[in-house]
């Protein structure tokens, strides 16, 4: 039996340690463990992480030499809580019990010495949670250490979208995400648990329906996928017939929105022999009509000369690259993203970004299309990209159609970047 509180103890110690992806770390979760107790520890291990800035400050100015890994992790359990019973005032009595559990944990996951130090601190963490959020205008320090962000990645979304619309990302980022889910079969009624959002197609779970939504996911009639997927698919418009290629395809959900899109036509998904080819695998095995084929390569080698081998063409009616990036969209979703970043990456992402869109070029037909996209929200791996391509030899070739740019705190979904490029 999966008890949750502890087992989130374990696992935040882990983070703490090793700096886990936390996905791979809630996956070590055992398989048999469903029900309430699993997703309590889920919530309160992506809820510490979520927070850690802030609750790592709190406690550093209240425990001046850093105990063991497992009192830090019984500590940040228990300010997680407390941040969350801030921010529900009208419960009174809800302070006493953390304090009262945390501390009979303590006896149990640590030591009788370190309980009564979990007992002093968190006493003293609960007034830590109580004071007003900064000022938009206030320092990124200040907005970096409530809103759990590093001070340099404030800065520089400042200095891009300027205070106000920082701190709405800011606050965004720090709330729990929706599940969202995508209905695959327009003729067939859909459940009416699953709540209708303003995109098409896409609803939203609501918690505690897992025994509705397994049996859907399982016949393929719902697919978990955030509404802002649709915008590069939406760009590349898939049509009936066409040869389409999919780079950076794993897991798989824009391939399967591309072949749910065109009905019918060929299906190149391209991308490397990781953990989630299986996903992506599993993906092309639902698409229906359409002819999927699998190929695991890297798209800066000689994807053209494994493309042959397969007997696939080398040109496509449209080719679609999503590549990989900072992650600076869909930081609601992953939440220890901003600890991993560094402000080198900047620099890092766009060079290869460059040199993915370059690759990808090769592949599209005569009045093709290619459509970049990536799920950063940041200028460098964005526009300035899109922009240094077309200056090169390869992008000469290409004109700028369209392109479409998703803020979280305006379009209430996953963030990102679009461009739709055509051969001339």
């Amino acid at each position: 039996m999966l008890s949750a509180w502890p087992t989130a103890v374990h696992l935040t110690g882990r983070w703490l340690e090793r700096r886990e992806r936390v996905d791979a770390l809630l996956e070590t979760l055992p398989a048999g463990a469903t029900g309430s107790e699993r997703s309590r520890c889920q919530h309160l291990v992506l809820g510490v992480v979520r927070h850690h800035g802030r609750i790592d400050a709190a406690i550093g100015r209240l425990v001046p030499r850093p105990p063991r890994t497992v009192t830090r992790a019984i500590l940040a359990v228990a300010a997680f809580e407390l941040i969350e019973a801030a921010a529900d005032p009208a419960d009174t009595g809800r302070t006493a019990k953390i304090v009262h559990h945390a501390v009979g944990q303590a006896k149990t996951l640590a030591s009788p010495a370190e309980a009564r130090l979990i007992n002093a601190v968190v006493r003293k963490l609960s007034a830590a949670f109580h004071g007003p959020a900064p000022a938009p205008d206030a320092s990124a320090e200040e907005l970096g250490e409530y809103f759990s962000h590093p001070a340099w990645l404030v800065r520089s979304w400042q200095a891009q979208f300027g205070p106000a619309a920082t701190r709405a990302l800011l606050e965004w980022n720090q709330q729990p995400a929706s599940v969202h889910a995508r209905w695959r079969v327009p003729g067939e009624p859909v459940p009416e648990f699953l709540q209708p959002t303003q995109w098409e197609g896409f609803y939203v779970l609501p918690p505690g329906r897992w025994s509705d939504v397994e049996p859907l996911l399982k016949q393929g009639k719902l697919y978990l996928q955030d509404p802002a997927t649709r915008i590069p698919v939406k760009l590349l418009s898939p049509r009936p017939d066409e040869t389409l290629l999919d780079l950076c395809a794993a897991p798989g959900g824009k391939a399967l929105l591309i072949a749910d899109t065109m009905q019918r036509g060929r299906l190149v998904a391209v991308d490397l022999p990781t953990g989630r080819i299986d996903r992506l695998r599993d993906n092309l095995s639902r698409t229906g009509a359409v002819e999927p084929a699998l190929v695991q390569a890297d798209v800066l080698q000689d994807l053209a000369g494994i493309l042959r081998q397969h007997k696939l063409s080398s040109t496509y009616d449209g080719v679609l690259i999503d590549v990989p990036c900072s992650n600076t969209g869909v930081m609601r979703h992953r939440v220890d993203v901003k600890w991993r970043l560094q402000a080198g990456d900047f620099k890092k992402h766009p060079r290869q970004q460059l040199a993915m869109l370059s690759a990808a070029a090769r592949f599209v037909g005569p009045r093709g299309r290619l459509v970049y996209s990536t799920c950063s929200i940041d200028t460098e791996e964005n526009e300035h990209v899109v922009r240094e391509f077309l200056g090169t030899r390869a992008g000469a070739a290409f004109t700028l159609e369209q392109s479409v740019s998703s803020y979280p705190w305006n379009d209430r979904h996953d963030g990102g970047g679009a461009f739709l490029l055509r051969r001339t």
